[in-house]
């Protein structure tokens, strides 16, 4: 064995104890560019694009324009609760996602649209996830974690009255089961790469992580915290629906409509406490650190990797967002930067929903029942 070899063999063990290392401390869902090749981004966008139709059926079959505030509150709350990093063992962290909600309320095929739109506005304006892996991470995000957190829900609830107690357990449940499934595929998408994708020496092309790291990396500190989060989350804002607002929990358990006449008079409230939860989002920043697999090629630098994949460095500039981390510079503040990015964040979000759904139900009055 040469020198040469030798070198390659130490880099690729040091890539993998480090990776074993940083996973007691960081885990994301979130995958930027330059972590999957381009033919994995896009097989995962086509993954996607069905249940972007069957969603965009659904809205078209089940909802009317009085309704529309519902799906709208329910993309701007994943935009919202996506900032609240939560800490991880160990350091970092970590994140709910707010599917399981939007599945519960909205059926999971509305909820796909209703998170994946949060998704793209945080990729597009605020650098969160790469734009090539807009597909990966809405199938992750918004394609698994609602169907399974709509399964459990489902499978529980079935057949029980609206306020049984039964309710807020199958919610606990659907939220943690369905955002560690999440995490699951997100491992398994960057587990593969250096199994896939590899330069003529044998070193990865994009992601450095085997599937040996990438598994435990993002499964144990979400089934541990980020995944509890989420279903105490969802039971929390379940449990307030069933005492005052049943009649959108009712509605979602029937075929020919969703969310009822869930005005935005009737959600002002609940629209309220989230431009407090806006308010409160420096509380995300407390976390320290950078979630696993979110990592910029400086801080990739910085942990100690010796070698950048090629194709990492190549992808990671490829888009640049006006408010990068949810930052504005020129304010000096990087708390007031979140708040404002927060606000910014649901506004856009809100308003970009709420003229995607009109324009799908065609701004009808009346709801249209599946046939």
């Amino acid at each position: 064995m040469d020198c040469q070899e030798s070198r390659m063999i130490l880099r690729r063990a040091g890539a993998c104890y480090l990776g074993l290392f940083l996973w007691l401390f960081t885990s994301g869902m979130h995958i930027p560019d330059g972590y999957l090749s381009p033919a994995t981004s896009l097989i995962m966008l086509l993954l996607v694009l069905p249940f972007w139709w069957i969603g965009i059926r659904k809205i078209r079959r089940t909802m009317n324009a009085r309704s529309v505030p519902l799906i709208s509150l329910m993309a701007a709350f994943s935009f919202v609760i996506m900032m609240f990093n939560v800490p991880l063992p160990g350091g970092t962290t970590g994140h709910a996602v707010g599917a399981a909600l939007a599945a519960i309320v909205l059926g999971p095929e509305v909820a796909t649209i209703a998170v994946s739109i949060a998704l793209i506005i945080q990729a597009l304006f605020f650098g969160d996830g790469g734009v090539l892996n807009i597909g990966a991470n809405s199938f992750n995000m918004a394609v698994v974690g609602p169907y399974v957190a709509a399964a459990v829900y489902r499978s529980l609830t079935r057949g029980t009255p609206v306020r049984a107690s039964r309710r807020l357990i199958g919610a606990a449940l659907g939220g943690w089961l369905g955002l560690t499934a999440g995490a699951f595929f997100a491992a398994v998408e960057f587990g593969i790469q250096p199994l896939i994708f590899k330069a003529a020496d044998g070193t990865p092309l994009y992601a450095p992580y085997p599937l040996s790291v990438s598994l435990p990396a993002m499964l144990v500190p979400h089934m541990l915290v980020a995944s509890v989060v989420e279903g105490l989350v969802t039971a929390l804002i379940v449990f307030y629906l069933l005492r005052f607002n049943a009649p959108i929990l009712e509605d979602a358990g029937k075929a020919g409509t969703i969310g009822g006449e869930a005005t935005f008079g009737k959600l002002r409230w609940l629209w309220v406490c989230l431009a407090a939860l806006a308010v409160a989002s420096p509380l995300g920043l407390l976390a320290p650190g950078t979630a696993w697999g979110e990592w910029g090629i400086e801080e990739l630098a910085k942990l100690g990797l010796q070698s950048i994949p090629a194709g990492l460095e190549k992808l990671s500039g490829l888009w640049g967002a006006p408010m990068a981390d949810y930052d504005l510079p020129a304010l000096g503040n990087a708390n007031l930067g979140y708040i404002l990015s927060a606000m910014l964040g649901i506004i856009l979000v809100g308003m970009i929903t709420w003229l995607f759904t009109l324009l799908v139900t065609g701004g009808a009055g009346k709801s249209r029942h599946d046939a």
